[in-house]
């Protein structure tokens, strides 16, 4: 398996310098370099080829918002957010600028591992107490969410995506391949005039795009 290339971008000295370590220390992983801000992250991913790119929100000279936005518009590195804020704001800007993921900075080096692997493999990754936030503390309110665009086998798949599912896991599951996945997420992302998977998750959760 090729090692999962990485970019670290925090303003903090100790939070960059720790996860360069611990991620070094892992066969999985290649820090590929680390950013003090979002210009220095969107430069290195110009440069070089980055697999996931751990963005912090608060930063100078370009918060992690504007970084996010290059970074997923070329198209090649998937953008993590990595954060202590969880206000609806950062989130929902986040994910409308191409973030496919959203952790707070509470978790074990282990579980941030665990979640890279996880978006690394096509799947989506939203922390617990986000995902409690959308759905409303474990509540499902998607009243804005229109079934009816969608065919039976295309909701089958909504549903996996919202609970975190690979399109591989989602091919077990369903006894279909993962071409088929693709397929049929390609299809429900051109009917809800969604961009990435993430944002079906949400649409799902929330019903709201």
């Amino acid at each position: 398996m090729d090692k999962i290339r990485l970019v670290i971008a925090d303003d903090s000295d100790f939070v960059r310098d720790g996860l360069k370590i611990i991620f070094e220390l892992d066969d999985e992983f290649e820090v590929i370099g680390t950013a003090a801000n979002g210009k220095e992250a969107v430069e290195l991913v110009t440069a070089r080829k980055v697999d996931i790119v751990l963005m912090d929100l608060e930063m100078p000279v370009m918060d992690g918002i504007e970084a996010t936005k290059q970074i997923t518009a070329q198209g090649f590195s998937k953008v993590l957010v990595l954060t202590t804020f969880d206000d609806d704001e950062r989130i929902q800007k986040a994910l409308q600028n191409g973030a496919k993921g959203y952790l707070i900075k509470n978790h074990t080096p282990d579980k941030i591992k665990q979640m890279i692997k996880a978006l690394y493999s096509g799947g989506n990754v939203l922390d617990e107490s986000i995902f409690d936030k959308i759905t409303g503390a474990g509540h499902l309110n998607n009243s804005g969410f229109d079934e009816k665009l969608f065919t039976q086998r295309e909701g089958e798949i909504i549903k996996a995506v919202a609970e975190g599912l690979s399109n591989k896991d989602i091919a077990q599951k369903l006894f279909i391949s993962e071409g088929t996945v693709k397929n049929h997420i390609s299809s429900v992302l051109n009917k809800a005039c969604l961009t990435h998977r993430t944002q079906i998750a949400v649409y799902y959760l929330t019903g709201k795009k």
